[in-house]
């Protein structure tokens, strides 16, 4: 599933190429993605040119002066270029041909729980993203705020920091990550963490994406960049993938169990 370093990179891949360019043309093949895309869509948009990308959380936002439209991946999609009159394959759902240029943006969702919407009102206030938590790079996200948003939680730290409506972009690997690296258990209550480890823990969660943004996101089954590029973060993974394999600190097999539904893999002995 593509998490914040993935979407991220794509943004960063595709916005040299499409920032002050026009939509001359939009070719929906498969509406139905996680919410239909609306024919609105293509009567707003074509003709329109794009003033500038955002992200909030897992979202692209691309902005015009009548409206934004937002851009989700879900679990398997991916926003790329091809020459243009490439013919598409069974999963490339929408084409986006775009002015002065000879490719074609395309987007791809084998599963097809990525979404593609279109809003003239403020984008902030729409439903999907108004609820988010704060960006994990950004100033407010500090260890003083995870720490007073913790109290009283009765929810092991790993659920907590995965909860977009506490902070968004902490997806299951890099919280794997991050809470290795900070040396706390993901199974620990978040409500009962000091102060002072959930500042390390917030620098850590920074530190690794971060890390992984750089290395242009993490490619664990078909995942790359707008660019067409791969992610290379897995070579530098601690613990996510390698249960069972000894821990890079101390040897010790790393344990994998389940927390809602998702994969830990944590070491029993350098995270307390």
């Amino acid at each position: 599933m593509p998490e914040l370093p993935e979407v991220e990179t794509t943004l960063r891949g595709i916005e040299p190429h499409i920032v002050g360019k026009t939509f001359r043309q939009i070719d929906i093949r498969q509406p139905k993605l996680r919410w239909l895309i609306t024919p609105q869509l293509t009567e707003d948009m074509v003709g329109e040119k794009v003033t500038h990308l955002s992200r909030r959380g897992k979202y692209i936002i691309v902005h015009t002066a009548k409206g934004c439209m937002l851009i989700h991946l879900g679990m398997s999609g991916s926003l790329y270029f091809v020459p243009e009159q490439t013919p598409p394959l069974f999963h490339d759902h929408v084409d986006f041909q775009i002015t002065d240029g000879d490719k074609w943006l395309r987007y791809t969702d084998p599963r097809r729980f990525g979404a593609i919407l279109w809003t003239t009102e403020n984008w902030q206030d729409h439903e999907l993203i108004a609820h988010l938590g704060p960006e994990p790079l950004s100033d407010f996200f500090s260890g003083e705020y995870l720490y007073t948003k913790a109290k009283g939680r009765k929810v092991p730290i790993k659920t907590f920091i995965m909860d977009s409506k506490v902070v968004v972009g902490a997806g299951n690997i890099y919280a794997n990550e991050a809470l290795f690296m900070a040396g706390i258990s993901p199974s620990r209550m978040a409500g009962k963490i000091s102060k002072a480890r959930m500042i390390r823990l917030v620098e850590c969660i920074k530190i690794v994406l971060d890390a992984a943004i750089k290395q242009g996101g993490t490619t664990l089954k078909d995942f790359v960049g707008g660019d067409g590029k791969p992610g290379y973060f897995k070579q530098e993974l601690a613990v996510y993938g390698r249960a069972n394999k000894p821990c890079k600190v101390c040897s010790k097999p790393l344990t994998e169990i389940r927390q809602a539904q998702r994969s830990t893999v944590y070491c029993t002995k350098c995270q307390t």
